[in-house]
């Protein structure tokens, strides 16, 4: 996704090799591309937002630690199973798997985070410089897996139509803590028309590897948000009229934890610039 609210500006963090002038141009049709194909692009620096990439396959929040870190990191998602449902761990030195054969975690991505003692220093285009042995990678469901299947359901996706990264917040929630981490959950907000609000409860709940039903619609203010055009990470989205905001848990929610609980060194997705995996939305599709 885009920055974070509070981030220093964007040119601070950007590393030099997102403005090679030699990075790839977006593709006509994300949606087409494949996986490979669209790590591949990642890889040779281009950087925007995945939302509507690669249609029909998984996307995914990473969350990388050291590994004296990464039991914390563990226990975390499995007391917050909703926001943080772990589809795969590269253990320590892995930098590539089953999600993503012949890739590289480290430079596969739009763009990444990093943090210090909590603080987001950078958000480069690859880890590379800054890789280790002892890193552990957390690959964590992400919400934009079932976005095609709210479309072939005849939902909209406002931010798509938009062509913005998807917004997102931290709210008043606080999520159950685990070892030296603790942290608020982040949903991602999506308007629905009223009338289709259910709809979207039912496709969603049939995915719950990837955050399932929403946790909240209707006033914002239920979850602590008091201005929906001031998301924490993403883009403002319009809403039309007769539209609800509907939210779900989102998988920054580690890193907000991160935010506060500043260990030493973390990294992850740069927020709405997922890893684009090869498992298909189908493999996480629930009856």
């Amino acid at each position: 996704m885009g920055r974070h609210a509070n981030d220093p500006a964007p040119a601070a963090l950007i590393s030099a090799r997102s403005s090679a002038a030699d990075a790839p141009r977006p593709p006509q049709d994300p949606g087409a591309v494949s996986p490979a194909a669209a790590r591949s692009l990642f890889r040779a620096g281009l950087s925007t937002p995945t939302a509507g990439w690669s249609r029909g396959f998984t996307q995914a929040n990473l969350i990388i630690v050291p590994a004296e870190s990464a039991a914390d990191v563990r226990l975390f998602a499995e007391n917050n199973p909703q926001a943080c449902p772990i589809l795969g761990v590269l253990e320590a030195g892995q930098t590539s798997g089953a999600l993503l054969a012949g890739g590289d975690i480290r430079t596969d991505l739009g763009r990444y985070t990093v943090y210090e003692h909590g603080v987001l220093v950078e958000t480069p285009t690859d880890l590379l410089a800054r890789w280790r042995d002892d890193l552990v990678t957390f690959i964590v469901g992400c919400s934009f897996t079932f976005e095609s299947a709210l479309q072939a359901g005849g939902v909209p996706v406002r931010h798509i139509d938009q062509g913005v990264n998807v917004p997102m917040y931290r709210t008043a929630r606080r999520c159950t803590p685990a070892g030296a981490l603790t942290g608020p959950l982040v949903v991602s907000m999506r308007p629905i028309p009223a009338d289709q609000v259910l709809d979207a409860v039912n496709i969603t709940a049939h995915y719950p590897a990837v955050h399932g039903a929403p946790v909240h619609f209707g006033d914002p203010a239920e979850l602590g948000i008091t201005d929906l055009s001031r998301p924490d990470f993403g883009d403002p989205v319009d809403l039309a009229p007769g539209d609800v905001p509907v939210f779900w848990a989102c998988g920054v929610t580690p890193q907000a934890a991160i935010m506060e609980s500043r260990p030493a060194l973390a990294f992850g997705h740069a927020p709405g610039h997922m890893l684009i995996t090869d498992a298909r939305d189908s493999d996480y599709y629930v009856p």
